[in-house]
This record gives C-alpha cells, sequence and structure tokens, in this order.
C-alpha cells in the first residue's frame, strides 16, 4: 500500500528520489513548476527532456534531476502545445509518472497538482483524479512506497487534503 502525503511548499526542495513535472508534450520547461524545477534544478533537465521528446500527451518520460536533492525528474506531459488539459490526460499522466517512478525501482516521489497552473484546470477534480489514481495503482504490484503531493498555495492544499480525507474515509 502507497502512503499518500499532501504538503505544502516548494518541490524543488523535497528529498524525495523523484520530482515529477506537470510538463508539456514537446518537454519545454517555462513556467510554474516546470520553471521552477529548471531554475532550482538547471537548464542541462530541460535539455535532456527535449532530446527525448515530444512525447504524447499523457506519456512520461525520465531525466535526471541536476542540482536538485532528488535523483530524477519524470516529466508527464499533461498537455500540449494548446495548453489544455482534461480528465483522461491527467489521469494517464499520473498513472504512467507512477509506472515510471517502478521501473526505476525508487521508493518515493512528489506530485505537484498536474494540469492546474498553466492548464487551468480546477484543484478539487484534479485532487479527485490524481488521489484516486495513486490509491488504484497502490492495489497492484508496485514497489512505491511513498506518494507526497506538493502543493503550492493554500487553495491547492485544502483541495488535497479534503480529498485525501475523503476518500480514505
Amino acid at each position: 500500500m502507497i502512503e499518500i502525503e499532501v504538503y505544502q511548499g516548494d518541490i524543488t526542495q523535497l528529498e524525495l528520489e523523484a520530482l515529477v513535472n506537470a510538463a508539456n508534450n514537446r518537454l519545454w520547461m517555462g513556467g510554474g513548476v516546470a520553471g521552477a524545477l529548471k531554475r532550482a534544478g538547471g537548464k542541462e533537465i530541460e535539455a535532456e527532456a527535449v532530446k527525448k521528446g515530444p512525447i504524447p500527451v499523457g506519456e512520461a518520460i525520465v531525466t535526471g534531476a541536476g542540482k536538485l536533492k532528488a535523483k530524477y525528474i519524470i516529466h508527464a506531459a499533461v498537455m500540449g502545445q494548446d495548453l489544455q488539459t482534461d480528465t483522461e490526460k491527467i489521469r494517464q499522466a499520473t498513472r504512467n509518472s507512477l509506472l515510471r517512478g517502478d521501473e526505476l525501482g525508487i521508493k518515493g516521489l512528489a506530485f505537484p497538482a498536474l494540469g492546474t497552473g498553466v492548464g487551468g484546470f480546477p484543484l478539487d477534480e484534479c485532487a479527485r483524479i490524481m488521489i484516486d489514481e495513486v490509491r488504484q495503482y497502490s492495489a497492484g504490484k508496485t514497489g512505491l512506497e511513498k506518494v507526497v503531493f506538493v502543493l503550492s498555495g493554500q487553495p491547492a492544499y485544502q483541495a488535497f487534503k479534503q480529498e485525501l480525507e475523503a476518500q480514505l474515509g
């Protein structure tokens, strides 16, 4: 069973093995979480990612984490160049990020709220989809032990905290 935590703060400061980047399918790292990861970890993260793209929306690829405390960045393509996302894209990007984590043999990874920044997807709906997907994935065979949802800002933190409490009863 994967332990799920909700944390308010800066994803670039976390000491988990992998951090998930809310990416576009071309894997350019401009604003939001991607921009923060690039600023803190270095431009080499983006350079490595772009070489592996473009990828289908909903897919995820892995790069090194540059100067960050993490070992890996999992780039989850939650939108294309239109900067639009939806329930299925977020669900697939979440699932594929978890799969990449298992392929890496890691124990813990951190997610931002995928698609809620530039993509403009509603926070409460994102929380429902992502937490549900982690719980479904947890029911199968996995080496992952911990997933942390790292949220910047009180509204995002509250949305994920309330959803986690609702799903866990």
